[in-house]
């Protein structure tokens, strides 16, 4: 049923997956029977849940399913595991990776509208929302608690989906990343069974650590319907700064040598020079077009003041300097906003164009020497970059504007993205550090990790996924010597 022409090429089409599962008539009349409009196989509806902000291009799914409630996903799942159809939890949309791109066929299951926030617990600093609540959705409802949700990927993605791909985003130097601010889990697993994982207690030492196994599976294990998280109170105090420094490697000194302090700084981020001309094309900011860092400081009054005085400091030393500070909420929204927008203020630069969005993270000792290196190498590409980075934590985004229609600017990049990541190995670090493996990355798993680590990989794919209907072909790259 799948119509690889109803979706028009943007980039270099993966080769087609040797185990596409068309839906067969007896399954969709099964979906449409239960589902009635919920189910859809209109054209648009299905090519807008074959898309994500990856520049690959695949089919299309052959259905989408939009789950109303927990036991929507658990009818949607056991329909598919009875005949062997593809599952692929969809939420915002938003993974970099090809994370929701059908490419064995099958059915999108939209979650969006599981989004209830159910329980707010301030004493225990707690919520359990559902898997379709996004990000901003959960602060709204916390405001006025004097607590809030801390993990900010930049999108507004849902919550269910920041669980599946192990979220970070700027706050992370400071609050940490999905997977510790996650304390429970409620999924559908393959054979559409309902589990448990985790409590609202602080910690637990009672068996396998199963809410830690799903963060960051991507959708492959189970389908994640309801999220247990950890709030953390307001500041009382919240300051923002602008740095601005000669070049990336003194930003990216700074930034390490700040965290090597013991600082504890909530946010530091850079952006090229690049990425500031674009950031200020964009949002209408008139921000001088060096490298800078974007800093955010938490706490009291006091301690507000102590820490963005150490930094400063710290970054005199390092040729850094006018700098900007922003005390009022208005002031520090917009320059976060406008951080935020940096994907799409940099596909303006190139209108018409698409970005190859990789991501990195080395140990912090190591940071400077890979963005440097990295920055050299895109330099001598000839191809228009920018180097944006959650540098506070080791982390930093590439983004490669290409042509869609240009195979060798694309094959380009693909290569830049190669050594890159051999860069980041090399100097001890990780192929990603959040955006998840997906599509996109899965040759690049296979040089990180052993062949026996792998193999624990797929034990546990096939254990909990003996038919392989959830998520298929993303994550786990085929064993060598497999077609």
């Amino acid at each position: 049923m799948s119509d690889p022409a109803t979706t028009t090429p943007r980039a270099a089409r993966p080769a087609a997956h040797a185990s596409r599962r068309p839906l067969a008539a007896a399954a969709l009349a099964e979906l449409q029977a239960r589902f009635g409009p919920q189910c859809s196989v209109a054209r648009a509806v299905r090519e807008h849940h074959g898309r994500d902000e990856s520049p690959l291009d695949v089919p299309p799914p052959d259905a989408v399913v939009y789950a109303h409630s927990h036991e929507d996903v658990v009818d949607a799942v056991r329909i598919a595991a009875r005949h062997g159809v593809p599952l692929i939890p969809f939420g915002a949309g938003s993974s970099l990776e090809g994370h929701v791109l059908a490419v064995d066929g099958g059915m999108s299951l939209d979650l969006t509208r599981l989004d209830r926030v159910l329980r707010i617990e301030p004493e225990d600093l707690t919520a359990t929302v559902q898997a379709g609540v996004s990000r901003l959705a959960l602060n709204d409802a916390l405001r006025g608690s004097g607590l809030f949700f801390p993990i900010d990927p930049g999108a507004d993605a849902t919550l269910g989906g920041m669980c599946a791909t192990g979220a970070s985003g700027t706050n992370a130097v400071r609050y940490g990343t999905m997977r510790e601010n996650v304390l429970a889990l409620t999924a559908v697993t393959a054979a559409g069974e309902t589990i448990h994982t985790g409590t609202r207690a602080r910690k637990s030492s009672a068996g396998y650590d199963l809410t830690r196994l799903l963060v960051g599976s991507e959708g492959t294990l189970a389908v994640i319907t309801e999220v247990t998280l950890r709030l953390h109170p307001l500041p009382e105090a919240m300051s923002a700064a602008l740095c601005h420094f000669p070049d990336v490697a003194a930003a990216v000194r700074t930034a390490s040598l700040v965290i090597q302090s013991g600082i504890p700084i909530a946010r530091c981020e850079l952006l090229d020079a690049l990425a500031v001309r674009a950031v200020n094309r964009h949002s209408h900011l008139a921000l001088r077009e060096s490298p800078l860092l974007l800093m955010e400081f938490h706490g009291s009054a006091a301690a507000v003041r102590e820490q963005a005085e150490s930094v400063q400091a710290i970054a005199t030393e390092e040729g850094g300097g006018g700098f900007e500070w922003a005390v009022h909420p208005e002031e520090r929204t917009r320059l976060w906003q406008a951080r935020h927008m940096a994907y799409f203020a940099m596909l303006q630069l190139r209108p018409g164009s698409r970005s190859v969005t990789t991501d990195v993270c080395v140990p912090i000792s190591r940071l400077a020497e890979c963005i440097e290196r990295t920055r050299e190498d895109l330099d001598a590409s000839s191809l228009e970059t920018a180097i944006i980075g959650h540098v506070g934590d080791g982390n930093f985004h590439v983004l490669i504007l290409v042509d869609p229609d240009d195979a060798a600017e694309r094959a380009r990049a693909e290569a830049a993205n190669d050594r890159l990541t051999e860069r980041a190995l090399a100097l001890g670090g990780t192929c990603t550090g959040e955006h998840g493996i997906g599509l996109h990355k899965m040759r690049f798993l296979a040089r990180e990790r052993d062949p026996a680590t792998l193999a624990v990989m797929r034990a546990l794919k096939r254990a909990l996924d003996p038919g392989n209907i959830l998520n298929p072909g993303k994550i786990l790259p085929p064993p060598a010597g497999d077609v």
